[in-house]
């Protein structure tokens, strides 16, 4: 369940208030050029491995996904569950129980479930550290620290990981109040696709058997 959490923080997380932040200008730019590349796309394919790192440094609990992405609409597929939002409603199959929660989200909780408003989340609210030269997953990379000026009951800090060709975030680190990590590895990375909208909504057809638990 923490990986789980870990790939929702990572996802999901909400903006931490208005507060202006401090900013590594090098840091800024750099982020600046990763959140512009994703917000001009199309469409995004990636795949993602979400592990958790406990306090003494053991990986464990590793979770494999796919996340399909379109502005504000996104499907992620994992292996326990998947998650489609379509820019108003989230639709959450969870498939020990096959069983799918359906939820409309308030205007705040839609502006944090976009992926596109999560990698914003540095524009606010942080101060970014001098960015740092890293070989990260066998790929060069600038590793760049954010820490929230307002202390956050959840993490401590967000450490990403920009190729240093791509200017493609290839690595997310979320260091929990609790002292674990939630490290989220992104591959594939492709902005090329064009998603129809359908592909963003739960189609109970395809499932028949599934439970429906509509929450709204």
């Amino acid at each position: 369940m923490k990986t789980i959490t870990s790939i929702l923080l990572f996802f999901l997380l909400s903006l931490q208030g208005n507060i202006f932040a401090q900013t590594s200008n090098d840091a800024k730019a750099l982020l600046d050029k990763a959140y512009t590349t994703f917000e001009t796309s199309e469409g995004i394919r990636l795949s993602f491995k979400a592990t958790l790192v406990d306090q003494e440094g053991e990986a464990y609990l590793p979770q494999s996904g796919e996340a399909l992405i379109k502005g504000d609409k996104f499907k992620l597929e994992m292996e326990s569950m998947d998650i489609w939002f379509d820019g108003k409603t989230q639709w959450v199959l969870m498939k020990e129980v096959n069983e799918v929660n359906i939820s409309t989200p308030t205007a705040t909780e839609i502006a944090s479930i976009s992926p596109l408003a999560l990698l914003g989340i540095y524009k606010n609210g942080f101060t970014l550290k001098t960015p740092a030269s890293k070989t990260i997953n066998g790929r060069s990379t600038h590793l760049i620290d954010m820490v929230p000026v307002s202390q956050n009951k959840d993490f401590k800090s967000i450490t990403a990981a920009i190729d240093k060709e791509s200017a493609h975030i290839i690595q997310v680190i979320l260091a929990m109040a609790d002292g674990t990590k939630n490290k989220i590895d992104i591959s594939g990375y492709n902005t090329n696709h064009q998603f129809s909208d359908s592909t963003f909504r739960f189609d109970k057809n395809d499932h028949p058997d599934v439970e429906i638990v509509d929450l709204r």
